[in-house]
């Protein structure tokens, strides 16, 4: 079963550079440390090549991971994304209903989430709640404490 996720073209290229270091740099650095560690004679009661092998297949794995997420990956075309409705990529201005207090958020792929820029998952209660809504409508968001109404203010690319 394939996993899609979308990403903006920064996010992919994020994923791809993390990708290359690892590949590049980080996997010849764990074969040298296995190739010391061996060079350091019996390797039954080596612990030092244990643990450099140990460090290599956890690198492989997260290789493996990095490119199967890669390889179900797809670029968002913005301009063909509806601007009437909130979706993955909008920027939206709510207000708290209950205490008037206005935010600002960009509707982003978990992966490319960052609360201190202003990028919120859509994966989050708040992007569930803001999903498929138009300027004017409500968002009611289910938190830990009780529900939390949005009103929908702006929209945009």
């Amino acid at each position: 079963m394939s996993n899609v996720s979308y990403y903006t073209a920064e996010g992919l290229k994020k994923l791809r550079e993390e990708l290359n270091q690892l590949k590049d740099i980080e996997r010849p650095k764990a074969s040298q440390a296995i190739a010391e560690a061996r060079d350091k004679g019996d390797l039954s009661e080596n612990a030092e090549y244990d643990a450099a092998k140990e460090a290599q297949g956890l690198l492989e794995m997260k290789i493996s991971k990095l490119e199967a997420t890669l390889s179900n990956a797809r670029l968002i075309d913005e301009s063909q994304l509806d601007t009437s409705k909130i979706l993955v990529l909008s920027k939206v201005k709510i207000k708290n209903v209950a205490n008037g207090m206005e935010m600002h958020y960009t509707l982003v792929a978990e992966s490319e989430a960052d609360l201190k820029s202003g990028k919120i998952s859509v994966n989050s209660p708040i992007g569930k709640g803001l999903l498929g809504k138009s300027v004017g409508d409500i968002a009611e968001v289910q938190v830990p404490n009780g529900i939390i109404k949005f009103e929908i203010l702006e929209i945009s690319r």
